[in-house]
């Protein structure tokens, strides 16, 4: 009788837990395929044809989730000394890990947690300062990136077919999904990163670079590189975008696929608008931070290794409010997001994909403590 009584108990427990999961999600949107990438959706062409006046091509399919066998090895690498940045010894530590596909944004908040968004379960996770992890947020529709600013808003980039920016915090609700009257999805293939500034605007990549004002106004394109990472400087006159310019050629990848794709700079101006492109470093790969002293940090980042010239060093790059190159902090394995975080910012986080690894390392230096909250 105790066990049954046990067994009940658990099962009410378990349908409390979904019934309040539930109740974080978006409504159910029937013009959607949820857990779908748009460009991997079989109903995607009769929507471009059907939506688009000049619709963008359907491209490859994308083929997300978990791949078999595990993680690939994590390379237990020391950091050498950066000055102000890092010291020499620190190395890094795996805090949470899933067999998913996703942490293409991540966020870390004052209160130690770092939020991930799970892109094929549709989820947000938030990881605790213990590693404990629990679902905050579902039915995102593939939600891929996150992005939080100062006043404690809270952003998820969906890619699904329909792909769209939606507010998560402090209420659910739809903040753009269209661009001069059409789909996203008329724009190019899906989003594929977001950042968001003090004002409640939101920047994104969608094969180039927008705005999307708190009203829910698209500006843009700007510039001509397509973006992938995205960063503003502390005090959000610079933007940052990685990408390289028609006129710089000096990245090229290497056999396991990390390369130097640059960082582009631009000054935003009083609507949120990007002016004045330009190269900004020869480094950077993939997703960005930024320090409190305006110092840029990037995955997917290479340099020559100082013993040996003929080798290079894959990890995070470090690039100075000037462009110069500081060094670079080692990886254990290809890192695709970066973040700091930690009660103190004093923590920098980074994780990997296809199956997810949440990793820290111990940092000297600050990260950005204006946001997000």
């Amino acid at each position: 009788m105790v066990g049954i009584r046990l067994l009940a108990v658990a099962l009410a427990l378990a349908c409390t837990t979904r019934a309040v999961a539930q109740g974080m999600g978006q409504p159910q949107d029937p013009r959607r395929t949820a857990n779908v990438w748009a460009p991997a959706d079989p109903n995607r062409a009769a929507f471009l044809g059907a939506n688009c006046k000049q619709p963008s091509p359907v491209g490859e399919p994308v083929r997300g989730g978990a791949r078999s066998g595990g993680p690939p090895p994590f390379h237990d690498v020391s950091a050498t000394e950066i000055p102000g940045v890092i010291a020499a010894g620190q190395r890094w530590k795996v805090v949470w890990e899933d067999p998913g596909n996703g942490a293409d944004g991540i966020v870390g908040f004052d209160d130690g947690s770092v939020w991930i968004a799970m892109t094929d379960k549709s989820e947000v996770v938030r990881v605790d300062k213990t590693g404990k992890a629990s679902v905050i947020y579902t039915d995102t529709y593939t939600g891929s990136a996150l992005a939080a600013n100062s006043k404690g808003e809270v952003f998820v980039a969906e890619r699904s077919l329909g792909n769209a920016v939606w507010m998560l915090r402090p209420q659910r609700k739809l903040l753009a999904n269209t661009f001069h009257g059409e789909p996203f999805d008329c724009v190019g293939r899906f989003i594929n990163d977001v950042l968001a500034d003090s004002k409640g605007g939101v920047y994104m990549t969608m094969d180039g670079l927008y705005y999307i004002n708190p009203k829910g106004a698209v500006l843009g394109p700007f510039g001509t590189v397509p973006g992938n990472g995205l960063m503003l400087s502390p005090d959000e006159k610079r933007f940052y975008a990685t990408g390289r310019l028609a006129t710089d050629t000096a990245g090229r990848a290497a056999g396991d696929g990390i390369y130097n794709a640059g960082l582009v700079a631009y000054d935003v101006q009083a609507d949120g608008s990007l002016a004045h492109e330009r190269q900004f470093a020869e480094l950077c790969g993939d997703g960005l931070a930024i320090d409190a002293q305006g110092r840029i940090y990037c995955a997917l980042a290479r340099i020559p290794d100082p013993a040996d010239p003929s080798k290079t060093i894959a990890g995070i790059g470090v690039i100075s409010p000037k462009g110069e190159v500081l060094g670079i902090i080692p990886q254990p394995r290809p890192l695709v997001s970066i973040a700091f975080g930690g009660a103190d910012k004093k923590t920098l986080f980074a994780a990997v994909s296809r199956p997810i690894q949440l990793i820290a390392i111990q940092m000297i230096t600050q990260g950005n403590r204006k946001r997000p909250k």
